[in-house]
């Protein structure tokens, strides 16, 4: 008897396609959960650098003294930036450079952090440049952190392959598992009159 016959293949089918829907859905959220805790901790160091910016500033510091006296290309750079703003939205301080002009997110990313607190967000000013940015208020206005994504994402991308390349090959052991376990397994009709 061939390996795959119209039952057998019948019964590997009624087993893979089950079993197969487990396993994308246990790849999907396999990459789902890696790629939140990858991008979230991206946040991590800006939320640090944000707040503790802005309880200097509240505590009497000058804008020029909370930021580094080296500048970051933020186009280039994988270093962090800060930015200080004043009520209406103006750049008091920076060590961020973008195409040489200050990083000025859009207006609603100061506005929301003045209005509800911390504030993080992916901004992208420019093609190919996306920036990982947390920004919160003080007395004055608000201070924004931001650090380059390209790490981050280049290790989602792995992520996402390796979780594509682990969901192609569980697929092709259920494949040949199922069709084993059809052609071994006998149906019950085929039980209860002693044929395979």
């Amino acid at each position: 008897m061939r390996l795959i016959d119209s039952p057998h293949l019948r019964r590997a089918l009624a087993l893979f396609i089950p079993a197969a829907l487990v396993a994308t859905l246990c790849c999907g959220l396999a990459y789902a959960l890696v790629q939140f805790e990858l991008r979230a901790g991206a946040n991590d160091p800006q939320q640090a650098m944000a707040e503790d910016a802005a309880a200097a500033l509240d505590g009497g510091m000058t804008p020029t003294d909370v930021v580094a006296s080296d500048p970051v290309d933020v186009s280039a750079s994988l270093s962090p930036f800060l930015v200080v703003f004043d009520a209406n939205g103006d750049v008091l301080a920076t060590d961020g450079s973008l195409d040489g002009h200050d990083p000025v997110p859009p207006k609603g990313v100061l506005d929301s952090a003045r209005e509800r607190g911390p504030d993080a967000v992916t901004w992208q000013p420019e093609p190919g440049v996306r920036v990982a940015t947390v920004t919160v208020p003080w007395s004055g206005g608000s201070v924004l952190a931001g650090r380059s994504l390209r790490l981050v994402e280049r290790r989602e991308d792995q992520a996402l392959w390796l979780t594509a390349a682990a969901w192609a090959i569980s697929l092709a052991v259920l494949a040949i598992a199922c069709l084993l376990a059809a052609r071994f397994w006998p149906s019950p009709a085929a039980a209860r009159s002693g044929r395979p």
